[in-house]
């Protein structure tokens, strides 16, 4: 198995690349695509200098490395990164400061607001349906409220 693979030489690490890319349809991430861009400039390599199967990992691990680190430079606040999804969920963090009107009354200091088409908890003092109240904070998923 290794001899055939070291008999497509250069073809080797393009059809590796080729691989590598087509594994990125199926995989979550962004990180695939730049090792299958590495694996074809290797192959490209191979191809124009002659190297060997080890001078071509060495090449393969170099330009992996350039390729992983430009590549998180060029999705860099674009949405791509792990931690770009920070706006995910952050609908009850932008409520904050909003003033809104009870749907149900806050009794026992639970009752609920609806905004748009959501009906959210509301833990605050004693009040009746439909008197304003402004989002304070949140605990989980409630909404903390106080008088308007």
């Amino acid at each position: 198995m290794i001899a055939a693979i070291a008999g497509l030489g250069p073809w080797a690490w393009i059809i590796a690349g080729m691989l590598l890319m087509l594994a990125e349809l199926f995989a979550p991430g962004l990180f695939l695509i730049w090792l299958g861009l590495a694996a074809l400039a290797t192959g490209i390599a191979v191809a124009g200098l002659g190297l060997g199967w080890a001078a071509a990992a060495l090449v393969f691990c170099v330009l992996a490395i350039a390729a992983v680190v430009a590549g998180r430079q060029l999705t860099r606040g674009r949405g791509f990164e792990p931690g770009a999804s920070a706006g995910l969920n952050a609908l009850s963090r932008d409520l904050i400061g909003k003033v809104v009107r009870l749907d149900q009354a806050i009794e026992a200091g639970t009752g609920q607001v609806r905004i748009g088409d959501t009906v959210w908890r509301a833990l605050g003092p004693d009040a009746p349906a439909g008197v304003k109240v402004r989002i304070v904070g949140l605990e989980g998923s409630a909404l903390r409220v106080e008088m308007a």
